[in-house]
């Protein structure tokens, strides 16, 4: 029996990344393991879906996906929390943590597997961190295959030529909307790291690392920049704010970007219910199109828990009336 967690992770995974930063936050003592060609035999005991990361428990146990491995350590060590007491800015917290698993990952899949020039940087670190004993050929004809996959693969997040340009035009508001609300808080809901953080700052950490992405955050995102290094390995400064104060550059957020992902979900949730092959939702007036195919099945499992989540709040006036604000409340409450 182990005596610490061990994080098996993946080089360029914000999911992998957002684990090892809630372990860190909370001083959980783990190991980190880069899941590659030395690795692989071990991280498979514990593998149910070939995904990253994976977390090897001192019981010899397997724990996957992000959001239920942090909620079931929570569980376990309470302090220090990453949930707000407020029930309307603990949700809402839940809430900014799903839309950057889901729609800040259509930003960082997008830009990574777009362009010639981020598929190249992605692969070369990747196959870097996976094959650490191959040669350089051997590199280069694994960066060549993965590259030829991965640049067809768009459709995993939706990503094509008709919403190619809405995508990036969310990740240019998105980011200068987020920067505005860091700019005089350390993090998200105040002094000390929340659910949200965790989820979000993954996806835009690894965006950062990117060519395309990172350019676009290193011009005039400073407080953003200041946000997802800390994130790498978070303490906290103070504590969480109140509403009254979050709400002047927040409810932008929820608005813009929260409630057009919140569209996607919901539309989404509907073509999968029906066995659609492909759907169209109008995106506060951009159209948006994909295919649906497995990845989708997984999206709709999620909006499910999150109006789980908000069915729990239903007596919650103030709650009801910032999403009502931000005109998000009708895709929370849908069936």
């Amino acid at each position: 029996m182990a005596d610490k967690y061990r994080i098996f992770g993946g080089a360029i995974s914000p999911y992998s990344a957002k684990v090892r930063s809630y372990f860190r936050y909370k001083g959980i003592p783990h190991e980190w393991i880069l899941r590659d060609t030395n690795t692989m035999a071990e991280y498979k005991k514990y593998a149910r879906l070939p995904i990253v990361p994976t977390v090897a428990t001192p019981n010899d146990e397997g724990l996957q996906d992000s959001t239920p491995i942090i909620e079931t350590m929570e569980a376990q060590v309470s302090e220090p929390s990453i949930h707000p007491d407020s029930g309307t800015l603990r949700f809402l917290s839940e809430l900014i943590e799903e839309f950057g698993d889901e729609w800040g990952n259509k930003w960082l899949f997008h830009y990574r597997w777009a362009r010639d020039v981020d598929q190249r940087s992605a692969t070369e670190r990747l196959v870097a961190s996976i094959m650490p004993d191959s040669s350089g050929e051997e590199r280069e004809k694994m960066a060549q295959d993965i590259r030829a996959r991965m640049s067809d693969r768009g459709w995993v997040i939706g990503s094509n030529d008709k919403t190619a340009p809405l995508i990036e035009d969310s990740f240019k508001e998105g980011a200068q909307l987020i920067d505005q609300h860091l700019a005089s808080r350390s993090y998200l809901f105040g002094g000390r790291p929340s659910l949200a953080d965790f989820g979000l700052a993954a996806q835009i950490h690894q965006a950062w690392g990117d060519p395309t992405a990172g350019a676009i955050l290193a011009s005039g995102h400073d407080a953003i920049c200041r946000w997802i290094d800390k994130m790498l390995d978070p303490k906290a400064e103070g504590e969480f704010e109140t509403w009254s104060s979050l709400q002047p550059t927040l409810t932008p957020l929820l608005e813009k970007q929260v409630r057009p992902f919140l569209l996607w979900s919901a539309a989404n949730a509907v073509a999968v219910e029906s066995g659609a092959e492909e759907f169209t939702v109008d995106l506060d007036g951009r159209s948006w199109t994909q295919t649906v195919g497995g990845p989708q099945r997984y999206h709709a499992k999620s909006l499910r828990e999150i109006r789980r989540k908000y069915s729990e709040q239903h007596s919650n006036s103030e709650l009801r009336e910032i999403l009502e604000t931000a005109r998000c409340n009708e895709m929370l409450t849908s069936d």
